[in-house]
């Protein structure tokens, strides 16, 4: 008999809950985007016991507290032309910030701001093109901090502005791979801070939408405790339900901003003018009329407190961001050193589109002066060398692949005209002429590279104790081509099979109780071998282990001497190198007596 109400029809299968997961992480996934999953009980992490898990993140050891503001300005001239004057402004305050913080740390306590402490947050005035963006991700990579980029015309796009200022936190922990300890110490970047400047010197009245989106950026700026569980974010929800299921209590997940810095981003079209025009009123006389004939970008470089209130901005606003930087307009001098600079990501960019086809491409220092001069008439700054060596390669780069060419040299010729010097390549792949500006063009950029090596020494020095000879020259040099990375990987990898060598005589004398000191171009043969064979220094080494123990220890049973200088003729004729060190030793022993 059935009971009233139920089915006499078998129960379907109940589904597994990996499977269910899937389901509703597919479900979620097409409704709110990749970032949406479920958590299952099975995945989440259990409650923590005893404190367990708390203390600080285990990346935090990643950041360099300690970083010196010359340190940082050095660093930064390696990849940005010009802004000197920026770059010496944002390595200054980034590092006080952030040198503030280890100081609070050495202390014992937790940095605390204390009472009317003013946060070194940072606004950054310049034209467009001219490395805002690229200066502040340069700053976060090496201190080694998690940085996130908004941009202000978002939030006066929304009506209620306040949940999406407090995105860009959420957002920051997302970045800091949901390690709370590292988010609370990176960088926010907003870039168009000048469109949410109040539009009321030019229309007449506030625009409220505008200074709506200033006020909601108050908090955060200074110090607000962000929640981090939202009513329209499903994967936080799901996290809360799952806390409540296995503690019975409610979770609350928050992250204070009183140590994330805040760098903001403008162009300030018509801020020159007010500060020309304020500048004028207080000059007289001859000051005043040679100040009238200035460029007005010039006149940014005074710009002041009083200037951006004027400009749109409330003075609690701009009270939260004391540090303000001025960039300068790019020339063609300057984007034709950026094009120079063997770390600039366009040359190099562009060099990587071709090799992915096998080919080869390089540059004549005229051809380089010639596209320089291009992009400074469209005013749009580095952005304008991307545009223009596009226009002029681009027909290469469609039709080149389908052909045999492997070699391309970006000539004068060739920039002013890409159409017939192309069909003149095609004609005429081998032409030796072209093959020889090709060679010549390589090798001038090959040098550049090596002379931005040398500069970089000191840092090598202090931060990998990895002294420069020729030959690491070379192998860097080398790495950075066929390698397809940035210099700072390339001496990364070379540091690590320099310290694997090391390595190695510090085993060696704890298996044998002999002493192995290897001279720097020992170190070298050993480095050309690990790099050419595409294996690591230690495996070099390993290699040579036996025959250095057999001979080191018949050296050692007959003289005693358990020190031994290795030099790369050592390494190459290991038995002549012996024999030189036994008759040394005997030549030594006979003068005594």
């Amino acid at each position: 008999m059935a009971l009233a109400g139920r089915t006499t029809e078998p129960m379907e299968k109940i589904p597994d809950p990996k499977e269910l997961e899937k389901e509703l992480s597919d479900y979620l996934t097409k409704k709110y985007g990749s970032r949406i999953k479920v958590l299952a009980p099975h995945y989440v992490a259990k409650p923590e016991i005893d404190g367990e898990g708390q203390g600080k993140g285990a990346r935090l050891g990643q950041i360099k507290f300690d970083l010196k503001p010359e340190e940082l300005e050095a660093y930064l001239h390696e990849y940005v032309i010009k802004q000197d004057l920026a770059k010496s402004v944002l390595a200054t305050k980034v590092c006080t910030h952030f040198n503030r913080i280890r100081h609070s740390l050495e202390l014992g306590r937790d940095p605390e701001p204390g009472v009317g402490s003013i946060k070194n947050n940072i606004i950054l005035i310049g034209p467009t093109g001219v490395g805002k963006t690229y200066l502040v991700k340069l700053i976060a990579k090496k201190i080694g901090v998690p940085f996130i980029k908004g941009d202000a015309t978002k939030f006066s796009e929304t009506g209620y502005v306040g949940a999406d200022v407090e995105d860009l936190v959420r957002d920051l922990v997302y970045a800091a791979g949901d390690d709370l300890e590292l988010a609370q110490y990176g960088i926010i970047y907003i870039d168009e801070i000048d469109k949410i400047a109040s539009s009321g010197h030019a229309w007449g009245g506030p625009d409220v939408s505008r200074t709506g989106v200033q006020r909601a950026l108050l908090k955060p700026m200074e110090e607000t405790e962000v929640d981090l569980k939202v009513a329209h974010d499903p994967v936080s929800q799901i996290q809360a339900i799952e806390h409540y299921r296995r503690t019975g209590k409610k979770d609350k997940r928050t992250l204070n901003t009183r140590h994330i810095l805040f760098i903001v981003s403008g162009a300030f079209n018509g801020l020159d003018k007010m500060v020309k025009e304020r500048l004028s009123k207080q000059e007289i006389g001859f000051r005043g009329e040679m100040s009238s004939r200035e460029l007005d970008r010039t006149f940014l470089k005074h710009v002041t407190a009083e200037d951006l209130i004027k400009y749109g901005f409330e003075s609690e606003f701009v009270g939260r961001l004391p540090v303000i930087a001025v960039l300068e307009e790019l020339t063609a001098d300057d984007l034709y050193g950026i094009l120079q600079n063997p770390n600039n990501p366009i040359i190099t960019s562009k060099k990587r589109d071709f090799g992915a086809y096998g080919i080869d491409i390089s540059f004549e220092t005229e051809a380089l002066k010639m596209l320089a001069a291009q992009a400074a008439v469209e005013k749009t700054g580095a952005r304008g060398l991307v545009s223009v060596i596009e226009r002029v390669l681009i027909q290469f780069e469609k039709r080149l692949p389908s052909t045999q060419v492997r070699h391309v040299v970006v000539t004068p010729e060739l920039v002013a005209h890409p159409e017939a010097e192309l069909e003149r390549l095609l004609a005429n792949p081998e032409d030796p002429e072209r093959l020889a500006r090709f060679s010549q063009a390589a090798v001038k950029e090959r040098e550049s590279l090596k002379d931005s090596i040398r500069r970089r020494e000191p840092e090598l020095l202090s931060r990998y104790h990895l002294p420069l000879t020729e030959t690491r020259v070379e192998l860097l040099a080398s790495r950075y081509h066929h390698w397809d990375c940035d210099l700072k990987t390339a001496m990364e990898d070379l540091a690590r099979l320099h310290d694997q060598v090391s390595l190695f005589a510090e085993k060696f004398l704890d298996n044998h109780g002999i002493e192995l000191h290897f001279e720097p171009d020992a170190v070298d043969a050993i480095l050309q071998q690990a790099v050419a064979r595409d294996i690591s220094a230690l495996a070099v080494c390993q290699e040579m282990a036996h025959d250095l123990e057999y001979a080191l220890k018949l050296v050692r049973d007959r003289t005693s001497q358990d020190q031994f200088i290795l030099t790369r003729e050592a390494l190459c004729d290991l038995d002549a190198y012996l024999n030189r060190v036994i008759r040394e030793h005997y030549q030594t022993s006979l003068f005594r007596e």
